[in-house]
């Protein structure tokens, strides 16, 4: 039997973490099936995720708040709540415009 997620819960209880995080983020992994992925990332205003690469399919979500993705060749993207992209596959980052929390899917090569 598969449990549900409540996302807005989820966001406010990420939101708050990331409030006491000196870094200004918490994230949990809330689905883990196979090769699927799904976690929720909170950002405070001003905090940042460093450029990384992204697996081979991700999409971003975004639950709450402005985030702006960041690509080494300047192509910057800025999400809204309730905006979803398919990431980028050249390496990123994201910086949260406001209080932020998105949800990230991803599908990794390997289960």
């Amino acid at each position: 039997m598969h449990e549900s997620q409540d996302l807005n819960a989820l966001v406010e209880e990420h939101l708050h973490g990331a409030h006491a995080d000196d870094h200004g983020r918490s994230a949990r992994l809330v689905v883990h099936d196979g090769a699927l992925r799904q976690s929720v990332i909170a950002l405070t205003s001003g905090s940042a995720l460093d450029e990384h690469v992204t697996p081979p399919a991700a999409s971003l979500q975004v639950l709450r708040g402005k985030v702006r993705v960041t690509t080494v060749d300047g192509g910057d993207h800025l999400l809204a709540a309730g905006e979803l992209w398919a990431a980028p596959k050249e390496r990123h980052g994201l910086l949260a415009v406001e209080d932020s929390v998105v949800l990230l899917t991803a599908v990794t090569a390997t289960a």
